[in-house]
């Protein structure tokens, strides 16, 4: 499983149940999700809508006392079909196995910056 640090937004592979807490986001695709090569080059992915969701979540979790997130846009790399495969796979006990889950939807992200004033 791949988790995003909430800090430096820097991914970190967790292999068998060895696995920290972490938050997970439970949300609806739209246009200019980022996605995992995105993340690499953080120039792609800071101007997306999208990146919004990952911000937030990242600045939610870590005010939960979380060090990581799991975003399916993002923590999947989906040019590898064999991890999509597991992933898909694997996700319902992903969900289960998180510390917090958040949930947004369309209308939610429609905004830049939805939490700052």
């Amino acid at each position: 499983m791949r988790l995003l640090n909430v800090k430096n937004a820097t991914f970190k592979e967790f292999i068998g149940n060895d696995i920290p807490p972490y938050a997970i986001l439970s949300h609806t695709w739209e246009d200019e999700e980022v996605t995992f090569k995105d993340m690499k080059t953080p120039s792609r992915c800071h101007g997306k809508l999208g990146f919004n969701k990952i911000r937030m979540t990242c600045k939610q979790a870590a005010k939960d006392g979380l060090e990581y997130a799991w975003i399916d846009t993002c923590c999947i790399d989906k040019s590898s079909s064999a991890e999509l495969s597991e992933a898909i796979n694997s996700m319902f006990r992903w969900y289960k196995r998180s510390s917090r889950c958040y949930g947004s939807t369309k209308q939610y992200w429609k905004t830049k910056y939805p939490f700052e004033k």
